[in-house]
Parts: structure tokens; C-alpha cells; sequence
């Protein structure tokens, strides 16, 4: 890559998105932990999952934070020291519940710090290159290579040791991400005399913001219903952990390959017109997951990690196109939070529903859902 810069802004945006998907690694152990040695129900599961990401969904006031007060390089330096802390705590003591669920609460949020950061950069520079497609697709590919190395990884420290090893081997890749982000040169911006309120008040005055902020939440919420599917391949289909996360890895292969084509065709794309293609796609494809059996859980698990990610990505280049001048990490951070909100929202009314109508209905109900977004498809500029 000739331009140096840009160089740099694609390893620091590929190092730090491959530690957030690199700290799945104790995900498999605390499922584990949790189903099989507490003897937590799914909805019991479901509602701790949505606790722990509770700081997603302030990341506007993150991104205030990060627009204003030093710089975004500075707060992914602050970021990664604090993340050797909180994993050392995690993986050295035997802790109680509640502990343990605070800190992951706490771990949650310096990772959204850390994401904040490195998004403010992409819309930043990305959108100075006209690069923001082509950034985001290499932050995910990151991702879902650490996903390759869950996905197995995570399962064989599940079986052998547990979920506390996950925690400490994140360490060294924390030590490592620091190189990038001490040789990315970030430009010195005068900082604006503002306050949060009047931020806030031109980002919710904004009415074309409001605009996409409610139709991303509409397009991204509908009931979950991914973890009784996770029970019915243990407790009926009778996978074992290894076999899960082969799956898995085998999964973010194409997600890899989903991500490679975004790369290659974000530039060209009609973001508005495939956006209502993909809308008819969801509901179809979770209509699917009625006839679930050992062989169609494998290709659904193929086949829509492939065309997920690059529906994924296409709605992330939309949000980041659309981030607003001079307050980039907190307006993309706004349109972040509201699609983790819907992705909160999926999680606890789909826990909320499933043993009110069973999991066939939810999913009928998740479906139907999808479709709630396409009216205002024509209100987006």
C-alpha cells in the first residue's frame, strides 16, 4: 500500500476489531459454565448475555467522551491497559456470580471504548479516502479470523480447562494490538467549545439522522431465538463442544468470504436499493429455521454467515457514510447503539416470548418482524 497512512489506519482498524472477535474465546467456557455446572435456564442465559452489553448502548455519551476529550489514540492505549487489568481479574479468581457478572458488565465497556475509538478513525478517514466500506470490511474480516480461532480454540479451552484460561490468554494479544496504534499518526484537530447537550441537541435535531436511527433499529430488531437453537443441538441433536466450535470456525470461513466480496464491491453497490432486497431475504431466511434438523443447521449456519456479513457490513458503510461532520465517533457511536438496542430488544423479547408461544411462533413472530422497517426505505436520502 503506497499511502502509508492508510496503511497504518488499516492495520490499527484490523488490530483492534481482531481483539474484540479474539475475546470470544471465553464465551464457549461461561455458556458451558453456565448451562451445564449452574443449571441456568435459556431465557436465564438470554438476560445475562443482554446485561453485559449494557455499555453498547450509551456509546454516544463514549463517543462524546472521544470526540472531546483527548485523542482517539489516546483512548485505545487507556483502553488496552485497562483490559489486561479486568482479564487478570477474570481468569486468576474463582469468583461469585454477581462479581463475575459486574465485570464482565465492566470489561464490556472499556471494549466499547476501545470499539468507539477506532470507529471515530474509520469515519474520519474513511470518508477523506472515500475508503469507508473498504476499512470496514477489512475491521470484520479481522473479526471473524479471531472467530476462526473461537471458534475451536474456544471449545477445546471450554473442554479442557474452562472459561477462566479464555480470559487469560487474551493478554498477549492485548500487549500486541499496541503497535499499531503507536505507529498510526492521528491528525491534531481543534477541539470545539461544546457542551454534551448542544451535541446531542444537533444530533437529535438532525432529522435525517432520526430517520436512519429508526429504520436501523426496525431493520436489525426481531425476537432471538438463537440460544434454544444453541439447546436443541446440544440437548437434541447431541453435539458435542468440539463439534460446535468446528462448526463455527467453519461458519466464519464464509463469513470471511461474504466480507472479501463487500470489500471488493462496496464502492459500487446501490447501498439504498440492496438494503430492501435484503429486508425480503431476512424474513425468508428466518421462516427457514422452521424445519431445523442436524443437516439443515449446518447449511443455514453456511450459507447465512456468508450472506450476513456482507448484509452486515453493507449496513454499517451505510451508517458510516452518513456519520456527521466534526462528531464522527459519536454519531456513528448514536447509530451503533441503536442497532445494539434492537440487538437488546431481539434478545429479551425473544426470552420474554418463548415460553409464552414456543419456538415455532417465535420464529413466525421474527419473521414477520423483519418487514417492519420497509416504509421508511424511501425516507433515506
Amino acid at each position: 500500500m503506497k499511502n502509508k497512512k492508510l496503511f497504518w489506519i488499516f492495520a490499527l482498524s484490523s488490530a483492534v476489531y481482531f481483539t474484540q472477535g479474539i475475546e470470544g474465546l471465553p464465551a464457549q467456557g461461561l455458556f458451558y459454565y453456565l448451562k451445564e455446572t449452574l443449571n441456568f435456564s435459556p431465557e436465564k442465559i438470554m438476560l445475562i448475555g443482554s446485561l453485559t452489553t449494557f455499555a453498547w448502548l450509551v456509546k454516544p455519551l463514549i463517543g462524546y467522551l472521544i470526540d472531546n476529550l483527548f485523542s482517539k489514540r489516546a483512548w485505545i492505549f487507556i483502553s488496552l491497559a485497562l483490559d489486561i487489568i479486568f482479564v487478570l481479574f477474570l481468569g486468576l479468581m474463582h469468583l461469585p456470580l454477581f462479581i463475575l457478572v459486574a465485570l464482565l458488565i465492566i470489561s464490556s465497556g472499556n471494549a466499547a471504548f476501545r470499539d468507539v475509538a477506532v470507529d471515530g478513525i474509520m469515519c474520519v478517514e474513511g470518508k477523506k479516502y472515500q475508503a469507508t466500506g473498504k476499512i470496514q470490511s477489512i475491521q470484520w474480516i479481522s473479526i471473524l479470523i479471531a472467530g476462526l480461532f473461537t471458534g475451536i480454540g474456544g471449545a477445546f479451552i471450554a473442554q479442557k480447562w474452562g472459561y477462566q484460561v479464555g480470559f487469560l490468554c487474551l493478554v498477549p494479544i492485548y500487549l500486541l494490538v499496541g503497535l499499531p496504534a503507536y505507529f498510526y499518526q492521528e491528525e491534531k484537530t481543534e477541539k470545539k467549545h461544546s457542551t454534551l447537550f448542544t451535541d446531542l441537541k444537533r444530533l437529535f435535531s438532525d432529522k435525517k439522522i432520526l430517520i436512519i436511527g429508526l429504520f436501523i433499529f426496525l431493520y436489525k430488531y426481531s425476537p432471538s431465538f438463537g440460544t434454544p437453537l444453541f439447546f436443541i443441538q446440544r440437548d437434541s441433536f447431541k453435539w458435542g463442544k468440539m463439534w460446535i466450535g468446528t462448526l463455527g470456525t467453519i461458519s466464519t470461513v464464509f463469513g470471511v468470504i461474504g466480507a472479501l466480496l463487500y470489500y471488493k464491491f462496496s464502492q459500487k453497490i446501490n447501498i439504498k436499493k440492496w438494503l430492501y432486497y435484503s429486508v425480503f431475504l431476512g424474513g425468508l431466511t428466518t421462516l427457514s429455521y422452521l424445519y431445523y434438523t442436524p443437516v439443515t443447521a449446518v447449511a443455514y449456519d453456511v450459507v447465512y454467515s456468508f450472506l450476513g456479513m456482507f448484509i452486515f457490513l453493507m449496513v454499517m458503510d451505510f451508517m458510516a457514510r452518513h456519520s456527521v461532520r466534526g462528531l464522527e465517533a459519536t454519531s456513528f457511536a448514536l447509530l451503533c447503539s441503536i442497532n445494539n438496542l434492537a440487538g437488546v430488544s431481539s434478545n429479551l423479547s425473544g426470552a420474554f416470548l418463548l415460553p409464552l408461544v414456543g419456538l415455532k411462533w417465535l420464529i413466525v413472530l421474527s419473521a414477520l418482524t423483519s418487514f417492519l422497517c420497509l416504509f421508511l426505505i424511501n425516507k433515506i436520502e
